[in-house]
């Protein structure tokens, strides 16, 4: 096969300067490019297009003179990143590229963004972008994409766009061909979450992992880590998954700001990766300032993590609905799984005498998992605490024994 090239993605109809530039400058570092036109408008520039914008558009389902036609900017926008998308992850699947480079103001970051979202791990990710200053966690999701800012509009070369373009060619390059060392022998690679709250427990586990030559990688349950970690399993990533923190199922349920949506919990069930589950931290939801609760929620049990992090505790009615839907998202996993229960506490603050040490609570979360449980999913409890290091190696020694 011959060497891979790096991706050059953008809306060539009003950037054409700009991109012929940022070409001109990936083929002096010697890197093979395909060009891809997400714009819908007329196109002349002086460089090859290897993927036109008819093409881009019918990988969305759609006609560009259907696009053009419409005269909606925003829905063409959506197309348009759908198709690029499309066209991307054929690329990846036919392992042809190293490396994706896009550059845009609001449309075009957005077009960029979308398309990256088909592009695996490990295959470095750059825009350069106006926008940049703005939140876009909700267009980077989960993926490993490098921001950069234009400073001035991508709109024509002048010193400063022409040296952040350069600079940005640069930047791709190295990225692309950046060598993995392949020193250390890896046995397989393990997935864990953690919080705050089970650092000690997560700690433990991954020095015992490690010292039996397997790669740990820590997820912090965060919402877009656990999401994170999600995907990654999807990819392939992971030979198995140690969950010791499903908070971010209390945050879904109760409309905290750490959720990381329905989907939380599924990937290695439907997968075929073996997984020990922990009901970690289920026990709290997480919020912002304390002014920023929901009316609802002011009367509740609260702890100020943070100044800019209020915990409520979860009551026993959320804490029966959180039981059955962590045992529902694990039934008809198609590899082994074991949930394992830490009697004496779920969180750093959940064991006796601490701010949200609740044994009814508690006693509902666990008695919804037993009884949902049953025979569909195996279920062991530890009497010791989520943190106490007996809990930590019974973790190991289950996840090694349904890893075999």
């Amino acid at each position: 096969m011959a060497d891979k090239s790096i991706v050059m993605l953008g809306c060539f109809d009003t950037k054409g300067d700009d991109f012929s530039y940022l070409l001109n400058s990936l083929r002096e570092l010697d890197q093979q490019v395909i060009t891809i036109n997400a714009g819908v408008m007329e196109t002349s520039v002086d460089f090859p297009i290897d993927v036109d914008q008819d093409a881009v558009a019918e990988a969305s389902g759609s006609v560009l003179e259907t696009i053009r036609a419409s005269n909606d900017r925003g829905r063409a926008v959506e197309l348009m990143g759908k198709g690029a998308a499309a066209i991307l992850a054929e690329l990846a699947s036919e392992n042809r590229i190293k490396g994706v480079i896009g550059m845009g103001g609001g449309g075009g970051t957005y077009i960029i963004l979308e398309a990256m979202q088909a592009v695996p791990l490990g295959i470095p990710k750059f825009c350069l972008s106006t926008v940049v200053a703005k939140d876009l966690s909700r267009q980077i999701g989960v993926k490993d994409i490098t921001l950069m800012s234009s400073v001035v509009d991508v709109a024509g070369l002048n010193s400063i766009s022409s040296l952040l373009i350069r600079q940005a060619a640069s930047a791709i390059t190295a990225m692309a061909d950046t060598k993995v060392d392949p020193s250390e022998e890896i046995k397989k690679n393990i997935a864990i979450s953690m919080f705050g709250n089970t650092t000690k427990c997560v700690d433990k586990c991954t020095e015992l992992l490690k010292a039996k030559g397997y790669q740990v990688m820590a997820f912090h349950a965060t919402g877009v880590g656990g999401a994170t970690m999600e995907s990654l399993i999807r990819e392939g990533v992971f030979d198995a998954v140690l969950d010791v923190t499903t908070t971010e199922l209390a945050d879904e349920l109760c409309g905290g700001i750490l959720s990381a949506g329905p989907d939380r919990l599924t990937a290695a069930s439907e997968m075929g990766i073996p997984q020990i589950v922990v009901p970690g931290c289920l026990d709290m939801v997480n919020f912002a300032q304390i002014d920023t609760l929901p009316e609802r929620y002011k009367t509740r049990q609260l702890y100020s993590w943070a100044p800019d992090v209020t915990l409520m505790r979860t009551n026993v009615a959320e804490n029966e609905t959180l039981g059955k839907q962590l045992v529902d998202k694990l039934i008809g996993a198609k590899a082994p799984v074991e949930i394992l229960i830490p009697l004496k506490g779920i969180s750093q603050i959940d064991r006796e005498g601490d701010i949200f040490y609740d044994p009814e609570a508690d006693s509902a979360l666990f008695g919804a998992i037993r009884k949902k449980a049953k025979s569909s999913v195996q279920v062991m409890e530890v009497d010791a605490h989520i943190n106490d290091e007996t809990f930590a190696n019974v973790l190991v020694e289950r996840l090694l024994k349904i890893m075999e």
